[in-house]
């Protein structure tokens, strides 16, 4: 395994510009309006769902997740990143830079109206999360406990003993 050259800022961005569209895939089927629900991905297993997103400009927002991870850094841990909770996923980011100048692959799964996008966010990370996937995304805690949630049925709910039935 061979490491990407560490490039000057510039000579960076020119380099991701122009690969940036081999890095980017509508999957939806359909045409492009509205909000678009994403995936990223490690280019060498894109089943393998780290992040999921959602934007209205998906170049630009794979452009802003590239730009975060300061990718013409030497290697340290993202201090830049003003949330410890985002910083796994630009960690993971640099370290596909740094193996080889792989950058993550954007996949665009649907594209929903925008009073719709962030239950089509939440369906997504519910999905990779059933699907045992190490996603980076802050919501996915909150996400996993909920799917971890005994669910009780109408039947169970009335066979429950109340609390304050028991005996003095």
């Amino acid at each position: 395994m061979s490491e990407a050259p560490l490039l000057r800022k510039a000579q960076l961005a020119r380099h991701i510009r122009a690969r940036l569209l081999s890095h980017l895939y509508d999957d939806s089927g359909v045409t492009p309006g509205g909000i678009a629900i994403y995936s990223l991905s490690d280019p060498r297993d894109i089943r393998n769902i780290r992040y999921v997103g959602q934007t209205a400009a998906p170049r630009r927002r794979l452009l802003q997740h590239l730009s975060t991870a300061r990718l013409w850094l030497p290697d340290e841990l993202p201090w830049w990143v003003s949330s410890p909770r985002l910083r796994p996923l630009y960690r993971w980011i640099r370290q596909l830079y740094q193996e080889e100048g792989r950058l993550p692959i954007m996949l665009v799964t649907r594209w929903v109206e925008p009073a719709a996008a962030r239950l089509a966010e939440q369906a997504l990370i519910r999905e990779c999360l059933e699907k045992q996937l190490a996603l980076m995304n802050v919501e996915m805690e909150l996400l996993h406990r909920q799917l971890l949630l005994p669910l009780t049925s109408p039947t169970d709910a009335r066979h429950a003993v109340p609390a304050r039935s028991r005996s003095p």
